[in-house]
């Protein structure tokens, strides 16, 4: 399979498994059918669209996406419908996340050398990119965002962020070091889910 149609399914993907998280924790909230979509679309697009309205990107990417629409609003009705199935495939639907989050990463920081800016901003309108559809979801939801409590999430788009941003200096090709730094991203988030890691804390939980 070609590179490009690797990181096209990826992106497939990877909107399906952001919009899908983003229904879930709508139905949990109880909201209505428009609000479950609302929120998927959120999920799904809310990082790429901040991105672009920082940078003035406009119209911003996803209005000139029909398949990204499409996926979102597909993911959001199946999951409406047979959520119960949908949760026995929990294993994939974070293999899809952890893949999608890589490659949103990229494309964020790709978009970032683009409009000139230095590595460090770089690095982070990436890592705005892949993680702030979960921030905009959750704040909507009225819940503390799951990336601020206890995740490895946002750190593993960062690191892989900072490998691609080097490695474009390099003589390695750039497709490779794309597909290198997305497998990073995915790795370090199942490590991190794998056993349980997360940053320390600087307060005693009560719960413990």
């Amino acid at each position: 399979m070609h590179y490009n149609q690797f990181l096209s399914l990826i992106d497939i993907f990877g909107t399906a498994a952001f919009a899908i998280a983003g229904a879930f924790s709508a139905m949990e909230r109880k909201l209505d059918p428009f609000g479950v979509l609302i929120i998927s679309f959120v999920s799904a697009i809310g990082g790429g669209t901040l991105r672009d309205v920082l940078v003035g990107n406009l119209p911003v990417s996803w209005l000139q996406n029909g398949t990204a629409i499409l996926v979102i609003f597909c993911s959001s009705v199946v999951t409406m419908l047979f959520g119960h199935y949908l949760k026995q495939l929990q294993t994939a639907l974070f293999l899809f996340d952890a893949l999608g989050l890589g490659l949103f990463t990229i494309i964020g920081l790709e978009i970032a050398i683009k409009n000139g800016l230095p590595g460090y901003s770089c690095i982070a309108l990436s890592t705005v990119t892949g993680c702030f559809g979960g921030v905009l979801r959750d704040v909507l939801l009225n819940k503390v965002p799951l990336l601020f409590r206890r995740e490895i999430y946002a750190l593993a788009s960062i690191g892989g962020a900072t490998a691609y941003y080097f490695l474009r200096r390099t003589t390695i090709d750039e497709d490779l070091s794309k597909i290198g730094c997305i497998l990073l991203i995915f790795f370090i988030r199942w490590i991190a889910v794998r056993y349980a890691l997360g940053l320390p804390r600087f307060y005693r939980d009560p719960a413990a």
